[in-house]
């Protein structure tokens, strides 16, 4: 029964482990993340038009 008990303990060690990981993932997107109002909006090339009169 002992060895039972070993194996929950290294799961649990092993879930803290990956939920620990995942905050630290989410955490450092979140940092490296730029909002909307900083990037930079795409403005149609209309220089093509121009060429086709």
């Amino acid at each position: 029964m002992q060895g039972r008990d070993d194996e929950s303990v290294g799961e649990q060690a092993e879930a803290a482990e990956r939920e620990a990981a995942k905050r630290r993932l989410l955490a450092r997107a979140e940092a490296e993340r730029v909002p909307v109002e900083e990037t930079t909006r795409a403005v149609p090339d209309r220089r093509w038009r121009r060429d086709q009169r």
